[in-house]
């Protein structure tokens, strides 16, 4: 979902069914299409590494402009060489390398290639020196419209920048893997005009004291703030283990009276036991909350592997709750209304 987000900032998205079709090695005859498949399984790879990295990262490490180049170092190197060239240009991208070129985005002319360390460095001595507690949060934010202005790389600037904002919260422990601001900045549809006013030069002597608008980014950390905080709530909700209980039950009677896939009721309270747990069962555990006879029980945990709303790592694995995109739009309506609807 925070690849699909994060491309169709960039227009560059596949469909949720064409990333699930990746997924399974399955890539579209379509050239492009399956160029953009690529893109969101290296996203969702990156995205991962970045969560790993956070849980053994200080504050200093993850301001690091080695790790910045680290980010989309790790992105474009997964794809091949024909997926790193950029539109309508003949050289592929030098994964981890700053731009070494001037380049303008809409009105703002990105800083003089040969001052981009420079800026680097000051960037990450200013916001990585934040001290401990809700700076640290606001330094986050600023720090995003920051590095697109600065537009360190020749492509990804914009990806690297939001999967590098997923760090910095992640390293604070703010979303331990549960939500990210990329899915509120996709739908909240003025990502790019709120970046934009931050750019603006300063508007008299009371919009701050340096060359840029203090003002926009103000308006900009306020904006990015208030969906940080959405996300949060959104989330909150949907995760309530009463409210998912009686989403689990709606899923469930629609497989059994719907899809007849040997999927039945009788499995919620296994379910949501799975659910509340956050983890793993043995199948034997499983099998005695589901409270049906070992042949009967076997069947069902077939039908619910097959339909992935169970997943295992092997035949005889434990067992842990699985969120097929078909369910999302029982289990967590709203989430990602373009996969729920396919």
């Amino acid at each position: 979902m925070h690849s699909y987000y994060s491309n169709k900032i960039e227009a560059e998205h596949a469909s949720p069914a064409e990333i699930e079709q990746a997924l399974r090695n399955d890539y579209a005859s379509d050239a492009d299409i399956a160029r953009r498949q690529r893109l969101a399984l290296a996203h969702m790879a990156t995205e991962t590494s970045i969560e790993r990295r956070a849980s053994r990262s200080d504050w200093a490490t993850v301001w690091s402009p080695r790790t910045l180049q680290g980010i989309h170092r790790d992105l474009f190197a997964r794809l091949p060489p024909d997926d790193q060239r950029q539109p309508r240009k003949e050289e592929p991208l030098e994964p981890g390398e700053l731009r070494t070129q001037q380049v303008s985005v809409g009105r703002h002319a990105a800083p003089d290639a040969v001052k981009l360390p420079d800026f680097l460095e000051r960037w990450s001595q200013f916001y990585g020196g934040t001290h401990i507690g809700e700076r640290r949060v606001l330094a986050a934010m600023a720090s995003h419209q920051r590095l697109a202005w600065i537009h360190p790389f020749r492509d990804g600037n914009g990806r690297v920048a939001r999967l590098h904002t997923h760090l910095l919260l992640a390293q604070l422990g703010l979303t331990n893997g549960i939500w990210s601001v990329t899915r509120g900045f996709a739908r909240s549809h003025a990502y790019y005009a709120h970046l934009a006013e931050a750019d603006e030069a300063r508007a008299g002597d009371l919009d701050g004291r340096g060359s840029r608008t203090e003002r926009g980014l103000e308006n900009w950390i306020s904006y990015a703030l208030g969906l940080c905080l959405g996300e949060v709530q959104f989330m909150s909700d949907l995760l309530a283990t009463e409210g998912m209980k009686e989403r689990l039950a709606a899923c469930l009677a629609h497989e059994e009276q719907v899809v007849r896939q040997g999927v039945g009721s009788q499995a919620l309270g296994a379910l949501h036991h799975l659910f509340v747990a956050e983890g793993e069962l043995d199948r034997s555990d499983f099998k005695s909350i589901l409270g049906l006879g070992d042949r009967l029980a076997k069947a069902q945990i077939r039908a619910l592997l097959k339909r992935g709303l169970l997943s295992s790592d092997s035949p005889d694995g434990r067992l842990r709750f699985g969120v097929p995109q078909h369910a999302l739009r029982f289990y967590f309506p709203g989430l990602w209304p373009e996969a729920a609807v396919q």
